[in-house]
């Protein structure tokens, strides 16, 4: 797959069929317009390709608000791969771009990466104030040399799949288990081995604390079943996400902290990936510490069972 870092100081040799948006997740909705995409340049000749945005426009338009990914760069890139992309074009954005007139950007599209064909939802928008609805699209479209086509929006359960919907589901509810049915797979983190407090090793079950980037969706707190990947091999765990308030004292931080049932060996400055199957339970504080000890081996009971549940159908929902 070809990424154009900056699509404004480029100029493609090709003709493409294109969709434009932030594709975070690359969710079951994502994957159905992009599929059209995929099976309209095919049937004309044309390359598939998605135009996306670095940052996210929101995070440009609302300095103050925060908002996390449900992926990074590099997952999103390889999930658009792995569903037929062969072209993503990155538009830096920065309030230059958001005033710009959707005249000018289509125009853009057109001449440096030769647009024939854009694909877009239903209540899809660009350019300036968001003056290029479908309609006007239309127009630009006869003008410039390119078709606008809609795709319908995907419904799962009669609901329309969507990032925000994604975000709350894992940031703030804990389930994993709805997310991964919208998202089409496991929600994943990967992140690297840092060295913790050892506070796991003496309560008998040794864990790795996780660095992550700081813009990544992180979810809500809770002891999670998990599948865990080390250089290529899977191991079940039991991840832990939270302030730890039986044991943290006055100053605790959040970490994401996983149990690799079978496993024991140091893991210092390597990379994992989490995939989260199920929530077990919301975090919480115990009398004692021989209760949190109690509480945490039948968390990694429960977890070893439903991780040797699912590890028999789960080939399809497991992530890239």
């Amino acid at each position: 797959m070809h990424v154009i870092q900056n699509l404004f100081t480029y100029r493609y040799q090709g003709k493409t069929t294109v969709t434009i948006g932030n594709f975070d997740g690359v969710h079951l909705g994502h994957q159905h317009l992009i599929r059209h995409v995929v099976e309209d340049a095919r049937a004309h000749g044309r390359v598939p390709a998605v135009v996306t945005f670095q940052p996210h426009p929101r995070l440009v338009l609302h300095p103050g608000e925060r908002m996390a990914y449900i992926s990074s760069w590099e997952e999103r890139l390889a999930l658009l791969e792995a569903v037929g992309v062969e072209v993503v074009a990155v538009v830096r954005f920065n309030l230059q771009v958001a005033q710009m007139a959707a005249r000018t950007f289509t125009q853009e599209l057109v001449s440096r990466l030769g647009m024939e064909s854009l694909w877009v939802g239903p209540d899809f928008a660009l350019g300036r104030n968001r003056e290029g609805t479908v309609d006007r699209l239309r127009e630009l479209g006869q003008e410039q040399g390119f078709s606008v086509h809609v795709v319908p929006p995907f419904l799962l359960d009669g609901e329309p799949v969507r990032s925000n919907y994604i975000r709350e589901l894992v940031g703030e509810k804990g389930d994993v288990r709805r997310a991964a049915r919208l998202l089409g797979r496991y929600f994943t983190l990967s992140g690297i081995v840092i060295h913790g407090d050892g506070r796991g090793a003496q309560l008998g079950v040794p864990t790795a604390n996780l660095a992550f980037a700081p813009n990544r969706l992180i979810p809500a707190n809770g002891v999670y079943a998990t599948w865990v990947y080390l250089n290529g091999e899977r191991w079940p765990g039991a991840t832990n996400v939270g302030y730890r308030p039986t044991v943290a004292g006055s100053n605790p931080t959040r970490t994401v902290e996983t149990h690799i049932i079978g496993l024991q060996r140091n893991l210092y400055y390597r990379a994992l990936r989490l995939e989260f199957v199920e929530r077990l339970r919301e975090e919480r504080r115990f009398d004692s510490v021989s209760a949190l000890k109690a509480q945490i081996r039948e968390d990694v009971a429960e977890a070893a069972r439903i991780l040797a549940l699912e590890g028999c159908c789960d080939e399809e929902t497991s992530s890239l």
